[in-house]
């Protein structure tokens, strides 16, 4: 049945359908780089989290700074998030 009705669409319609697909697929890209953005995705200092404070010996000066304040901004994050998640728990159990 299905068969019959592709056999009876005229020549070029199948490039209807790559623009369908196309699009969609640019759609959904959008939407995860737009939630990446949201969701601190895309942080370039996400490097410095591997290193700690045996480290320091290793690492220039103004590097071990820099991996200290990244690393407190992600732990001042997760704990963000986590209290959100919590909150959000709280919400459906009451």
């Amino acid at each position: 049945m299905m068969a019959n009705f592709i056999e009876t669409l005229p020549d070029g319609w199948t490039i209807y359908l790559w623009l369908i697909i196309g699009a969609v697929i640019i759609m959904a890209v959008v939407y995860w780089i737009r939630w990446g953005i949201k969701n601190e995705q895309f942080d370039e200092d996400i490097k410095y989290v591997l290193f700690d404070e045996k480290d320091q010996e290793k690492m220039a000066a103004d590097e071990y700074a820099k991996s200290r304040s990244v690393m407190k901004t992600q732990i001042e994050s997760r704990n963000r998030f986590l209290a959100q998640q919590n909150a959000g728990k709280h919400k459906l159990g009451a």
